[in-house]
């Protein structure tokens, strides 16, 4: 894993109604190299607002499905609490309707559970600064759902806002709908983090959107098929 050190650790919660799960997540998440502290656990989403009222923690990690109050339902409640933290969706599932349901509440990243560690943790700490993040494979079928009736008058209208882009800043958006950070985009382009995250904010306001996937749903709206190959 990358080393950290010197960084501020990313709190974060684990919640899963099995405990097996949670005891690996933990394994897999937390070590001296990761920037990840766990720093508490819930077996079902109707123990998340006291978790979180304990712990305090960045970051929450929580399964999507589970006995009682499902990762949605908790989303929500947690959401609408002020000062919430951020929260990162687990599923088991790539083509889930649950997870067009969790995106619809707000949920700020999706993981599979096969996620590889390193990964995990990179993504887990992008949600933690600010990032919006999905596993490339969720991302495609979020775009797939949004995206599968697309017809001429929608695609042309994409085209249009994305020409309203500059060179840089559509380079960078067609990257964000390959479902890459900002630390991945700027390794690729030879960028600082810094610059990314600066175009990708400017982006959201030229294109005056909320998050990273209606970009990407925007980019494959417009059919790109010429772009430049990544």
């Amino acid at each position: 894993m990358v080393n950290r050190e010197g960084a501020e650790p990313v709190s974060v919660a684990l919640v899963d109604d099995d405990p097996l799960v949670r005891s690996g997540l933990r394994l897999l998440l937390e070590g001296p190299q990761s920037g990840i502290r766990i720093v508490g656990e819930a077996s079902d989403g109707d123990e998340v607002l006291d978790l979180v009222a304990q712990c305090r923690p960045r970051v929450v990690l929580m399964d999507i499905r589970m006995r009682r109050v499902d990762g949605i339902e908790a989303a929500r409640r947690l959401l609408a609490t002020e000062d919430p933290p951020r929260i990162v969706m687990l599923t088991t599932f790539d083509a889930d309707e649950m997870v067009l349901r969790a995106l619809a509440v707000g949920a700020h990243g999706f993981l599979l559970k096969d996620t590889a560690p390193d990964r995990m943790v990179e993504m887990i700490r992008s949600v933690a600064a600010g990032e919006y993040t999905l596993s490339p494979t969720i991302l495609g079928q979020v775009i797939a759902a949004a995206t599968s009736e697309v017809v001429d008058p929608r695609r042309d209208q994409a085209r249009s806002a994305l020409a309203g882009l500059n060179a840089r800043e559509r380079e960078i958006a067609a990257r964000l709908a390959d479902g890459l950070s900002n630390a991945e985009i700027a390794g690729r382009m030879y960028l600082s983090v810094a610059t990314v995250k600066a175009c990708v904010t400017r982006i959201l306001s030229s294109l005056g959107m909320a998050n990273r996937v209606q970009v990407a749903i925007l980019v494959h709206d417009a059919e790109l098929e010429d772009r430049e190959d990544r």
